[in-house]
């Protein structure tokens, strides 16, 4: 994540789902997976757009996406 993002940043739209949301599933409850984040914030469980670019088929492509999060922390644990 080379561009800084504030904690309130909304990464799934369709369920309101925010950064620092989906930071405090990965740091504090233990969400290791895109399956248990889902679980735990309901984020990338609607329409997929904020899972992955390649699972992104909006015209304005998001700025961060949950794989990319979820590689970030996870990898520096």
């Amino acid at each position: 994540m080379a561009k800084k993002f504030h904690h309130s940043y909304e990464v799934c739209a369709c369920k309101q789902v925010t950064l620092g949301e989906i930071i405090h599933a990965i740091n504090e409850n233990g969400a290791s997976t895109l399956e248990e984040i889902g679980d735990k914030t309901d984020a990338g469980t609607c329409c997929g757009c904020c899972v992955s670019s390649e699972k992104d088929f909006g015209e304005e492509k998001m700025q961060l996406y949950l794989t990319t999060i979820l590689d970030k922390l996870v990898k520096e644990k």
